[in-house]
């Protein structure tokens, strides 16, 4: 008997490699995806539903198609500097969205629910390695929306019994080694791509913003995941809900934070070239410094950042950037 899990935003970065795992590991991903961010062309391991979380039908119509055992929630919109800026559009799109896809879940039926969260609910506690148990102070809106909607989580799971996994994590990088699917923002947001984009000639340079933070080097430091890592503890997630072992939340990192500069430099080592650079303002919003350790996820969830190492996660996404077709 087939095993679908429904992915809000498959469509997506984060999402297609996702349901590439999830495709690996025997389920049949659904993406579900209203398209405003993510590419039809990078659906390739399964169903396509094309909808909008803000429309309840939309959502309970794919759960009447496909009988999903588990839903996967990436669906979100994510950029720091805009939350703060538009605050009411992340809590409109991010909270209303989620509390109809939970809503919906618990109306089908299908009570095990991996929801995609970020170590921004913790806000800017510099100096410190993030695990589970450290206090969530969110300093942005984005933040404050994705902690909401684990209280959701936590209140639907007292309520009615949603079983409920919930992975916090922080800047994701690299692509699929295959090149099947890989990183294309619109607009692109995020470090190595940006990076790649200046050495390439796509953008005139790399904006570095803020160079006098409380750091070594004075940029932002973060810790960074490869897409493929995180892919596999979210099919893992699955499986430990599938399993019965109840409602947990795991951070998901290597433990170890890079600098803005430390990436740059790091970039002119795999791919000898020099990164163009503007020095900018500091972003609202923007925490200083965010480490995020997953003891709990290698210890519990038997999960390994085996590919996150910035060598291997600029080489794949350098791979993925240098593709016949890439559009940016």
């Amino acid at each position: 008997m087939q095993k679908h899990v429904l992915v809000t935003g498959g469509a997506g970065y984060i999402g297609a490699h996702a349901c590439k795992a999830l495709a690996q590991a025997g389920f049949v991903p659904v993406a579900f995806d209203n398209l405003s961010t993510g590419w039809r062309d990078a659906v390739k391991f399964g169903p396509f539903v094309q909808g909008d979380l803000l429309d309840r039908a939309s959502i309970d119509a794919a759960f009447h198609q496909f009988r999903p055992v588990a839903v996967m929630h990436f669906a979100a919109l994510s950029l720091v500097g805009e939350s703060m800026t538009d605050p009411g559009r992340y809590w409109r799109t991010n909270v209303n969205g989620s509390l109809n896809l939970v809503e919906a879940a618990v109306h089908a039926g299908c009570m095990n629910f991996v929801f995609s969260s970020t170590c921004a609910t913790y806000g800017d506690q510099d100096g410190v390695v993030l695990d589970e148990d450290t206090p969530q102070h969110p300093i942005n809106s984005y933040g404050a929306s994705k902690k909401a909607i684990e209280e959701i989580l936590k209140n639907f799971g007292a309520a009615y019994g949603l079983n409920h996994v919930i992975f916090r994590y922080f800047n994701v990088a690299g692509a699929d080694p295959e090149a099947e699917v890989g990183e294309q923002h619109r607009p692109e947001t995020h470090l190595i791509p940006l990076m790649l984009d200046a050495i390439e000639g796509r953008r005139p340079a790399l904006t570095v913003f803020g160079q006098d933070y409380p750091t070594p080097d004075g940029t932002c430091v973060r810790d960074y995941v490869h897409v493929v890592d995180l892919a596999d503890a979210h099919v893992k997630g699955v499986n430990w809900l599938l399993d019965g072992r109840g409602n947990r939340a795991f951070n998901l990192g290597t433990g170890h934070g890079f600098s803005v500069r430390q990436v740059v430099d790091a970039s002119r080592a795999v791919t000898n070239r020099d990164v163009p650079i503007i020095q900018g303002p500091r972003r609202a919003g923007d925490a200083a410094s965010l480490v995020s350790g997953s003891d709990r996820a290698r210890t519990e969830l038997g999960w390994e950042p085996a590919r996150s190492t910035l060598p291997e996660m600029i080489r794949d996404a350098l791979a993925w950037s240098q593709k016949p077709g890439f559009l940016r």
